[in-house]
């Protein structure tokens, strides 16, 4: 039991904290409900313990460095059946908050439930997240808490100023340091088969090449 919890439940209040809380989400839920209707397709935006957060536009860096991986995982998940791949607008629910990661990747089961109608999204299997100065204390602490929480089996938080990737692994409901790397590659644990070289998450040229491999394979 979570240490935090554990407190609660030895605490002669627990039915009042229970209460205050109960009314703290039925306040929250029209207004994410609102959110959703209000979303436009145009604008990234998140709705995080209560709040709306809007994005603003992300640097050169930023962009092409997702790009590249986005690539990556949707040509190898494309070319061998492992699931759906999708970016930046995919909306996915979780217990309280509402995100849209850079990107996300659920295995073949779950995404067979997805039709052209679908709007929101169940948590992923794997999330990548590009780092950026207004995002990394969320990229790092609410965000990391979240995804483990709700069985977000890996996450990658990528840096495009070190041209670093951490690898995130799931277990016992925690994510674990599996790897952190500026060069090599990283064998992804989600999609199985994939490995990618660092190189190509920052480079043209190496991500071509392994786009080449990928669909030769």
């Amino acid at each position: 039991m979570d240490s935090v919890l554990e407190q609660l439940v030895r605490s002669p209040r627990l039915k009042l904290y229970v209460d205050e809380l109960s009314e703290v989400l039925r306040h929250e839920a029209p207004a994410r409900e609102k959110f959703r209707e209000d979303l436009d397709e145009d604008i990234k935006a998140e709705f995080i313990n209560g709040e709306i957060v809007m994005h603003s536009p992300a640097r050169h860096g930023h962009t092409t460095t997702l790009g590249r991986i986005l690539k990556i995982l949707d040509t190898y998940s494309f070319v061998h059946s492992k699931g759906q791949v999708l970016f930046e607008k995919a909306l996915c629910a979780f217990t309280r908050n509402d995100y849209e990661p850079d990107i996300c990747f659920w295995l073949a089961g779950k995404a067979d439930a997805f039709t052209g109608k679908t709007r929101v999204y169940p948590p992923p299997d794997f999330v990548v997240e590009v780092l950026s100065e207004s995002t990394e204390h969320r990229d790092r602490g609410l965000k990391f808490e979240d995804y483990a929480a709700h069985g977000v089996q890996e996450y990658w938080i990528v840096d495009a100023e070190t041209r670093t990737i951490e690898q995130y692994i799931l277990e016992a409901g925690r994510f674990t340091l599996a790897a952190k790397m500026n060069n090599g590659s990283i064998q992804c644990r989600a999609i199985e088969g994939l490995e990618l070289t660092i190189a190509a998450a920052f480079d043209d040229a190496a991500n071509l090449e392994l786009l080449r491999r990928i669909v030769k394979q």
